[in-house]
């Protein structure tokens, strides 16, 4: 490739994200889903429109499955496990129980009433069991729901596409062999019992590193909180355990851990799968035939019926009502099911093995992600406040950060204080900071306390203080000044240069 190539391919493909960032701001004002936009915006490139081919379906899923690593993985570290811890549970039961059910309905209602084979029935089934993350998270946190029915959805978007996937990949070898039943049950188990111990270990050995590590720069941070996600994620591979499950659980711990940097590990998260949305949607857009779609319509309405009339609110009945789950909320969890590009992802692994139909089930199920994320999506609020879940008036939570300092256009600086440094003895009124500068937080002997006024530094005192950043290097100097100085510092010509 020339230097001449290169260029174009940036241009072209820098192009296409500011027009599907473009586009996702006008979506959201009107209320459209932006992944509907994206799809069609790689349909506009696709051989209907501008005439871009892509016809590789192994490596549209080997880069699906790469870009929902990345959308998982923002959804667990934005996760708050104060708010999901109660509704765990009953999101578990969801992301399992509700999946079986929803592929067991789906597959026999099909079979009988669409006349598929049963391994298409099924296959079908378990693609369209697991509900969309990038699709739930964009939507529901924009509703001021009850914290428990928030998290039911995001935990059970974020943990059903591990079941989902081994599903899937099974009923796509049925051909090649049939295993006992025991035995699948027994490996289902294994993967996802062990993707959830390699994702914790993952989680728990990352954030002890990350707290005992000083990074020579805090940029490094995000990457490295993404790296040890993706980390977990390998490791789950190679054990032939479930990389999904692992990746969301070490991004729950990392994202729940008192880690340095973390509203800016979190905002890095969420532009990269902002990122990888508009990638993943645009890349099936173009893989997709348009021509084809039309004659699929008319399946995709009966089977999309059959999943949000039937098989959804049987998933949720079963597994909501042992928990109690008041009625209200179980019609929204039935109405909320959202679907995005993981079916369409998913859809591409029985067109890889060769599995008879698997094309046709592709255009199949892209049609029923298009059509019912335009039903359901702009739908939700109303259907929220129809079910007294939400008013118009009820405000959201307060919004509280560890430290949110890029915000408000302040630093935290460190120090301590040597030996032989004229701070010792120095009261903290007498160090003179400007107006917009404060010590929070003095650590003495391995314990934390807010000075006083009065309070007078010792030798070993590590400082925490906290600026505006228009008068930090005014306060730096006034730091060396005094040390250098002491507290009459500037008497002596000391300005701390």
């Amino acid at each position: 490739m020339t230097t001449t190539d290169l260029g174009l391919v940036l241009l072209v493909g820098a192009s296409v994200v500011i027009a599907a960032i473009v586009a996702a701001r006008i979506a959201h004002g009107i209320g459209l889903p932006g992944l509907l936009v994206f799809l069609g915006l790689g349909l506009a490139l696709g051989e209907a429109g501008l005439g871009v081919r892509f016809d590789n379906a192994g490596l549209a899923q080997a880069l699906g499955l790469s870009a929902l690593v990345l959308i998982i993985a923002e959804g667990g570290l934005t996760t708050s496990w104060v708010h999901a811890r109660a509704s765990a549970p009953a999101a578990a039961v969801l992301a399992t129980v509700g999946v079986v059910a929803t592929i067991l309905v789906v597959a026999v209602a099909s079979h009988y009433l669409m006349h598929l084979t049963w391994q298409a029935a099924l296959l079908l089934g378990a693609i369209l069991a697991p509900t969309d993350a990038a699709a739930v998270f964009s939507v529901l946190r924009k509703l001021p729901l009850p914290h428990s029915l928030a998290g039911m959805l995001e935990g059970e978007s974020g943990l059903n596409d591990a079941p989902a996937v081994l599903a899937v990949t099974l009923f796509s070898q049925l051909n090649r062999h049939a295993p006992s039943a025991a035995l699948v049950a027994g490996l289902v188990a294994y993967q996802l019992v062990a993707g959830a111990l390699i994702g914790l270990v993952a989680g728990v050995a990352g954030a002890f590193a990350l707290r005992r590590i000083a990074l020579p720069a805090s940029g490094l941070y995000p990457i490295a909180v993404l790296s040890l996600v993706v980390l977990g994620y390998g490791a789950a591979s190679l054990a032939r355990a479930s990389g999904f499950l692992a990746v969301y659980i070490a991004a729950v711990v990392l994202g729940n851990a008192r880690l340095p940097h973390g509203p800016a590990t979190r905002g890095f998260a969420e532009g990269t799968a902002w990122l990888a949305q508009i990638g993943l949607f645009v890349m099936l857009g173009l893989l997709a035939s348009p021509a084809k779609l039309p004659g699929q319509l008319l399946p995709a309405l009966a089977a999309g019926a059959i999943l949000v009339v039937l098989a959804r609110p049987v998933s949720v009945l079963v597994s909501a009502t042992p928990f109690r789950v008041p009625w209200r909320q179980q019609v929204f969890l039935a109405w909320a099911g959202l679907r995005g590009a993981v079916p369409i992802v998913l859809a591409t692994i029985p067109v890889t093995a060769g599995v008879p139909g698997a094309a046709r089930l592709f255009d199949v199920v892209f049609v029923i992600v298009v059509v019912f994320t335009l039903l359901q999506g702009p739908t939700l609020p109303w259907v929220a406040r129809r079910l007294r879940l939400i008013s118009p008036a009820e405000p959201l939570d307060l919004n509280v950060e560890a430290a949110p300092l890029e915000a408000l256009h302040a630093d935290m600086l460190h120090g301590q204080i040597p030996d032989n440094s004229r701070l010792a003895g120095v009261e903290i009124f007498e160090l003179r900071l400007p107006a917009e500068a404060n010590i929070a937080l003095i650590v003495r002997g391995g314990r934390g306390f807010v000075p006083s006024p009065t309070t007078r530094l010792e030798v070993g005192d590590r400082l925490l203080i906290v600026t505006a950043a228009r008068v930090r290097e005014q306060t730096e100097r006034r730091l060396r000044a005094v040390s250098r100085a002491g507290k009459l510092a500037g008497w002596f010509g000391e300005h701390g240069l």
